[in-house]
């Protein structure tokens, strides 16, 4: 069984996003990071310490963080504050390319998003850590996703 948390950037890439989900849930894997718009303009009232809060809640008992990357992911400072708690948990990370996966209210692709995230911490030399350095980045259209992501998790 894997707990994943799932990072993106919800405005944009809720539906992309989603495809990636439901493509994967298959009994014994838990999907977390995954909100009803309702309940997160809920949780937004409380501002961004309770954005925080609900991000370290759903973060608790995952052991992968996926950052689903679309057009602007990587500007996103509640992404950037998933990837560095879930680099300090010590949760395997991986990115995945969306902007090829047509959005389902307007079926319309989106430009390539980056993955400078920025630093994410800092290893057992005191060095930084980057992104780039840690996680595989695939691609869900290019790589084949539906049928590879369960792959991508486990190696």
């Amino acid at each position: 069984m894997k707990n994943v948390f799932f990072s993106f950037h919800y405005a944009n890439d809720v539906n992309r996003a989603n495809v990636v989900r439901n493509s994967w849930v298959i009994p014994g894997n838990k999907a977390a990071g995954f909100i009803d718009k309702a309940d997160f303009e809920k949780i937004k009232l409380g501002g961004d310490p309770a954005i925080y809060n609900w991000i370290d809640e759903q973060l608790k008992g995952t052991s992968v963080t996926v950052v689903l990357i679309g057009e602007e992911t990587a500007s996103r400072k509640f992404v950037r504050y998933e990837l560095q708690e879930s680099y300090k948990r010590g949760n395997k990370i991986i990115g995945v390319y969306i902007h090829k996966i047509k959005d389902m209210r307007t079926g319309l692709t989106s430009n390539k998003g980056s993955i400078c995230f920025g630093i994410l911490g800092k290893d057992c030399r005191g060095e930084d850590v980057y992104f780039s350095q840690i996680a595989n980045v695939y691609d869900w259209v290019q790589d084949d996703g539906y049928n590879n992501f369960g792959y991508w998790l486990e190696h």
